[in-house]
């Protein structure tokens, strides 16, 4: 009878490695604060497909006045009068040694796209998002909270 306690037991432990290994990964949820209010403005989903991230909001933090459900007017092209909710605004990043980069991030209150660099701190609990034009010291940091 032991040995079947014993097999239970390691089967569990094993089951709950995958929810630790998030930690070295950006997969999951984040709350992105904003670096000019430090103030939670969204909670974003990256997921990873093929060694790619994609980030696309979840969800919102705005006032109780203003519109809960906005559109992306600034926006551009396809993402034109999208509902932000939903929005794609991390893509095409991909691990780089200890970063991840390569990839984009749109800027929904201006409608504008910015090279990205995203690195992983405190253990994985929170993530450096970096936006800039040209080179990486020309641009804007934020600190995201993971969720998960």
């Amino acid at each position: 009878m032991r040995p079947m306690i014993y097999a239970a037991l390691i089967g569990a432990a094993f089951s709950a490695l995958p929810a630790f290994a998030d930690s070295g990964s950006p997969v999951g949820l984040w709350k992105n604060i904003d670096d000019k209010t430090g103030k939670a403005k969204a909670e974003v989903r990256i997921t990873e497909a093929n060694g790619v991230l994609q980030g696309k909001i979840e969800k919102l933090f705005r006032p109780a006045d203003q519109d809960q459900n906005p559109k992306c007017t600034a926006c551009e092209g396809a993402d034109k009068d999208k509902p932000l909710v939903g929005l794609s605004i991390i893509n095409g990043m991909k691990k780089d040694g200890e970063d991840y980069s390569g990839g984009t991030i749109l800027d929904p209150e201006n409608g504008k796209v910015y090279k990205s660099k995203m690195k992983l701190a405190d253990g994985g609990k929170k993530l450096e998002v970096r936006g800039y034009i040209g080179m990486p010291m020309l641009g804007r940091s934020q600190t995201w909270v993971r969720q998960e």
